[in-house]
């Protein structure tokens, strides 16, 4: 039996490859969430006025890897600290963002985000939004293992 995982964490193509490496993970689509516009595609989601994040949606084995390990890699992949951009990415779709499937999740996300937080790591404040997943919508095919198509290890982040 799978779970679902979503975050956002800036531009979804090195998050999708960095997920893909863990153990337990069984798939990882990139795609667009918690969003107004339905159907959205790339074109639109850029427009940064869908209300759309870049979203990398897992799809992990439980037994192998825990939501807690996942939550502690997404905080490592990005600077949880930026407002609606990531390097030189910049919009509300960048946003840092862990959207949560169950209320057990949510408890997990908002005790690592505290714990984080009271370690002092960053300077300035966690920006990212704790929220409900809201619908997935699986990017445009050719999004999908978009660095390892073109033999990339990794994109600025």
């Amino acid at each position: 039996m799978t779970e679902l995982a979503t975050f956002a964490a800036g531009c979804f193509w090195g998050v999708e490859v960095k997920f893909r490496m863990i153990p337990g993970v069984v798939d990882a689509a990139v795609g667009y969430s918690n969003g107004r516009t339905e159907n959205p595609t790339y074109k639109d989601v850029c427009t940064d006025e869908t209300g759309h994040a870049e979203v990398v949606q897992v799809t992990f084995d439980p037994e192998k890897v825990s939501y807690e390990t996942l939550v502690e890699a997404f905080w490592h992949m990005h600077d949880p600290t930026q407002v609606n951009r990531q390097g030189p990415d910049f919009g509300a779709q960048y946003r840092t963002a862990i959207f949560t499937h169950s209320p057990e999740q949510e408890a997990i996300a908002k005790k690592s985000k505290a714990d984080l937080e009271a370690s002092k790591k960053f300077q300035r404040p966690i920006a990212t939004e704790i929220t409900p997943a809201g619908k997935f919508y699986r990017a445009e095919e050719y999004h999908q293992r978009y660095l390892e198509k073109r033999g990339m290890a990794s994109c600025h982040i």
